[in-house]
């Protein structure tokens, strides 16, 4: 039976995101998706709370701030602190038995980390993002698939969606439900789908972070 699943989506607890446990939870009730991956800027414990609530079929992901450009652990355990190399925070990400996941390569507007700094870890990368549903300023898709194709390393399709609009626009569809030990396996036989996550989609991160900001200002004026 297929699976449609989905690597890279932003919380309530990411500066920029506001997907609720409610909203992952009527998503997968629903069977817009099949399996999540909560990656939270540089925290996990919003993904560990979900995943506690509703099973495994939340991926419990960050989206980890590095010297050059982000990257993306999956199956962790613990937040991995901003701010190492990618070298060293590759070798964090797979000292959890985590896998790792290269999100937006290239891209320039997104922190994407560059080519040089991806060659230079070629080798602990497991995962690529060769469509992310948010790569409508600067797109980098054709670039990922070569070196994807180059160095042998799986691709996935990902919404990077920050909230309910878009979200199922973007996603892979692979065999069966993934394990920690089988996700990779399975992405060289999936199936990519992709969509326009519409205006709001796009402007998602800018939007949040603004209403946060906002809702700040007010708490504080009221204190």
């Amino acid at each position: 039976m297929s699976c449609k699943i989905d690597l890279h989506t932003h919380s309530m607890a990411s500066p920029d995101g506001a997907l609720t446990i409610d909203d992952y939870r009527r998503m997968l009730e629903n069977r817009s998706l099949s399996v999540v991956a909560i990656t939270d800027h540089n925290t996990v414990e919003y993904a560990l709370r979900a995943q506690a609530e509703l099973g495994d079929q939340i991926i419990v992901g960050e989206e980890i701030t590095t010297t050059e450009g982000e990257v993306i652990g999956l199956y962790l355990t613990e937040t991995i602190p901003r701010g190492l190399t990618p070298a060293k925070t590759v070798k964090a990400i797979h000292k959890q038995g985590g896998l790792v996941c290269m999100p937006h390569p290239f891209e320039s507007v997104r922190s994407g980390v560059t080519a040089e700094t991806l060659d230079a870890i070629a080798g602990e990368v497991d995962i690529i993002e060769v469509h992310n549903g948010r790569a409508v300023f600067q797109n980098r898709s054709k670039q990922a698939y070569a070196w994807a194709a180059l160095h042998n390393v799986a691709g996935v399709a990902s919404s990077d969606c920050h909230g309910v609009s878009g979200w199922g626009k973007t996603y892979t569809v692979i065999p069966e439900r993934p394990t920690k030990e089988t996700l990779v396996q399975l992405l060289f036989e999936a199936s990519y789908y992709t969509g326009f996550p519409g205006v709001r989609g796009v402007l998602y991160p800018k939007l949040n972070r603004l209403q946060k900001r906002a809702s700040k200002t007010v708490g504080r004026r009221r204190a």
